[in-house]
């Protein structure tokens, strides 16, 4: 049985003026993990030795200055011969958030750099196996904390009618724990709250709450989060529901998360509050759970229709204010101009003329 695995390919096509590369997505199966296409076929899988049998992937616990040595066997399912180019590489965690490594062309400074096979490549006859030996030399100064990457067999063939290379690729996993002191960590950073109402000037509306989980200790984390938003001191709270986890982070990695909630009541001021309980997991597959990290954000949940119809309602007290104003003043200055004619005409010793 062979666990799921994704292939790497590589594309390179060829024209007269350069050399144009281009990389689909990569990642690491569990091995044992097989690769196959027409007639080509192998598999690869961890070598039974002291560290365990059957094992799905490579982990280690090492000090600085420390060394490990392991093997991978590469067996070849096809009716050709194979001959397989063999390295390591670092990994990193895609959009997608699965892990993938680096391609070979880009430098690796941890377990790619550090692992190292016994040799560049493996020649392998039909249905027979062959052991690629490979030791993990840790510098002396690298620093405490985790790492992950892989080993990797490739091929490379020429697809004739398209012009091009294909480079198949095949690998397992390697995590490993450099010794020292253990600073597990995440953060919730740039948090924001956003609100969209209803046409009901009394309904409720939907929040968005975004933010990034950053891994900014020296642990791979994986966490649980929950969500709520609430109102002026902390009165109609809504939680939201069905939050996926972020996968599991290297450190100095980090992970956008948007998250929806539902049914959130338009009380002009809200308090979005995100928790994060980070995910520890040891070589022996147990996980623990840390001290939870909660972040804060505020933000506006106005009901525009009724603010609409406020605005509106005042415009029109204003205009009336305003017109009945212009009135009285329009008949003050009347007023003020019968009484100044008035007092003109009885200061020449006229009668007053009424109106």
């Amino acid at each position: 049985m062979y666990p799921s695995v994704t292939r790497w390919k590589t594309v390179l096509r060829t024209t007269a003026l350069s050399l144009l590369a281009a990389v689909a997505a990569v990642g690491v199966g569990a091995g044992p993990a097989s690769a196959a296409d027409g007639n080509v076929a192998w598999t690869v899988r961890t070598a039974s030795n002291g560290y365990g049998e059957a094992r799905s992937s490579y982990s280690y616990n090492v000090n600085p200055g420390g060394a490990v040595e392991d093997a991978m066997v590469v067996a070849n399912r096809g009716p050709s011969p194979l001959t397989l180019s063999v390295y390591a590489a670092d990994g990193f965690t895609t959009d997608a958030g699965q892990l993938d490594l680096l391609t070979k062309e880009k430098e690796s400074v941890a377990i790619g750099a550090w692992v190292k096979p016994n040799a560049g490549s493996v020649v392998i006859q039909p249905g027979k196996t062959a052991q690629v030996p490979f030791t993990i030399s840790v510098p002396d100064n690298a620093t405490p904390g985790d790492y992950v990457g892989g080993i990797l067999t490739a091929l490379t063939q020429t697809d004739q009618a398209e012009g091009i290379n294909v480079d198949r690729r095949l690998g397992i996993r390697i995590k490993l724990r450099v010794g020292g002191e253990l600073k597990p960590n995440l953060a919730i950073e740039d948090l924001h709250v956003t609100y969209a109402g209803s046409a009901n000037p009394f309904g409720k509306g939907d929040a968005t709450i975004t933010y990034k989980v950053h891994n900014v200790g020296n642990a791979a984390l994986s966490g649980q989060q929950a969500v709520s938003v609430s109102g002026p001191f902390g009165l109609l709270r809504v939680r939201a529901r069905d939050i996926a986890a972020p996968p599991e982070l290297l450190p100095g990695e980090s992970w956008n998360v948007t998250v929806p909630v539902h049914g959130v009541a338009p009380a002009i001021s809200l308090a979005a509050t995100a928790t994060l309980t980070p995910l520890l997991t040891d070589a022996s597959g147990s996980t623990t759970s840390l001290k939870p990290v909660t972040a804060t954000a505020h933000g506006w949940a106005l009901p525009w229709t009724l603010v609409l119809a406020l605005v509106v309602l005042v415009a029109a007290l204003v205009g009336a204010y305003l017109y009945r104003r212009r009135n009285r003043t329009q008949r003050k200055v009347r007023e003020d101009a019968r009484v100044r004619d008035a007092v003109a005409q009885a200061l020449r010793g006229q009668e007053p003329q009424t109106s």
